[in-house]
């Protein structure tokens, strides 16, 4: 089933009885996912940027917006206006379905994965989730990767609080880390 529909026909009414939420609008939903990609050497060499921009497109399914640095840092040779990331916002179906196979084929291939850490909640609900390289993602060939580079997603929900977030992204499938005992 699609994970959309699950969350209307079931996860809806489950999370509004676990919640203890009387309005089924005001449910916790998923608003959107933001993966960004700090590109470590863009300054130097304006072909890594190109690069970067199709493996995130290949990725998301989307075209990565380049990100420009805001202040001028010399310690870095980083001038005001240059290119130094690269982000992508899905929302809607392409949203679902990233989240989808991330949940089912991404986290399942990393090395030693033992589930996402439970402390990456900002406060109101959202959850960002780093990876160190980005090669692990079915799309890309890992022969045409020449550099590790990391990438961030954060996924924005409607969530008031950590507690309602965590039982949202749970209820979606997040393969969250057990407790310490």
């Amino acid at each position: 089933m699609e994970l959309k529909k699950k969350y209307q026909d079931e996860l809806v009414k489950k999370l509004e009885k676990d919640l203890g939420i009387k309005n089924p609008m005001a449910v916790p939903h998923l608003e959107k996912i933001v993966v960004n990609m700090g590109v470590k050497d863009a300054v130097s060499d304006k072909k890594i940027i190109e690069k970067m921009s199709v493996a995130l497109g290949q990725v998301t399914g989307q075209k990565a917006k380049s990100t420009k640095a805001r202040k001028a840092i010399a310690g870095f040779k980083l001038r005001q206006g240059d290119t130094i990331g690269l982000m992508v916002t899905l929302r809607g179906k392409r949203m679902y379905e990233f989240y989808d196979r991330l949940i089912k084929i991404v986290l399942p291939r990393l090395r030693d994965f033992r589930g996402v850490p439970r402390g990456s909640f900002d406060g109101r609900g959202n959850y960002t989730l780093g990876f160190h390289e980005y090669s692990t993602f079915p799309e890309i060939d890992p022969a045409s990767v020449d550099r590790l580079q990391g990438m961030e997603m954060i996924f924005v929900t409607s969530a008031l609080d950590n507690a309602q977030g965590f039982a949202l992204l749970e209820a979606l499938g997040m393969p969250f880390a057990k407790e310490a005992k």
